[in-house]
C-alpha cells in the first residue's frame, strides 16, 4: 500500500512516512519562505530520476543510504514528489517560485542518477555511478571522481563553454560537443541549452 502524505511544515519542521512495503511516496508543499524536508530510505547502486522546477540545486553524498530533499529560500509554493521502491527512485521538484529558491538533494554515494532540470544552477557531488544530466539553461558543475572510472563521455552546449579539462578537453561557443572514450564501467551523459557546463575532478 502506497502512503500519500500532504503536509504544510513550518521551520525546521520534516515530513517522513513509511509505507506499508518497499514502495513509498511523499508528497510535501510549504508556504512562502518555509523550509521543507522529505526523505526516503534507499539501496545503494540503484537508479534515481529527477525532474526538477527552475532553481539552484545542489546534489550532495549522504552519510547514509537515504534520499533527502531539503528545500530553503523562497520556497513559495514548491512541491516534493519522492517515490522509493527498492533500487528505483523518482524526485520530483515541482511549482518553484522565480528568485531565490534553492534545495539540496542527498542521495547514496553509489546510485545511477538521471537529472532533468528547466534552469538554473546544478552543482553534483562525486556520487560513483552513471549520469545523465540534460539542463535548458543555467550553469552546471559535475565532480566525476576518478575519470578511470568511465567508459564514454559525451557533454554538448548549444550556447556557452564546456570545461572537460579533467577529461582533457574544452569547448565554448555555438553547438559545442565534447566525447571521450576510457575504460571504465560508467557513462555519463551531459547535455546543456544555453551556460556553463563544467566536468571536475571533485
Amino acid at each position: 500500500m502506497t502512503v500519500v502524505v500532504l503536509a504544510a511544515v513550518g521551520l525546521g519542521a520534516s515530513a517522513c512516512v513509511q509505507g506499508q512495503n518497499s514502495a513509498t511516496t511523499a508528497e510535501t508543499s510549504a508556504s512562502a519562505g518555509k523550509p521543507i524536508v522529505t526523505e526516503r530510505p534507499f539501496d545503494a547502486g540503484g537508479r534515481i530520476d529527477m525532474q526538477l522546477d527552475g532553481g539552484a540545486y545542489e546534489v550532495r553524498v549522504a552519510a547514509d543510504n537515504r534520499i533527502r530533499v531539503s528545500l530553503g529560500g523562497n520556497t513559495g509554493n514548491a512541491k516534493v514528489e519522492l517515490t522509493a521502491d527498492g533500487a528505483r527512485a523518482d524526485v520530483k521538484v515541482k511549482d518553484t517560485p522565480h528568485g531565490n529558491f534553492r534545495a539540496t538533494i542527498d542521495v547514496p554515494k553509489i546510485a545511477d542518477l538521471v537529472i532533468h532540470l528547466s534552469g538554473g544552477e546544478l552543482t553534483m557531488a562525486a556520487v560513483t555511478g552513471n549520469k545523465d544530466v540534460e539542463c535548458y539553461g543555467g550553469d552546471v558543475r559535475i565532480a566525476v571522481g576518478d575519470p578511470a572510472d568511465y567508459s564514454s563521455v559525451d557533454a554538448s552546449v548549444k550556447a556557452g563553454d564546456i570545461d572537460a579539462g579533467v577529461f582533457g578537453g574544452t569547448r565554448s561557443g555555438l553547438l559545442q560537443h565534447f566525447t571521450w572514450s576510457g575504460h571504465g564501467k560508467y557513462t555519463l551523459r551531459a547535455s546543456l541549452g544555453a551556460g556553463n557546463l563544467v566536468l571536475r575532478g571533485k
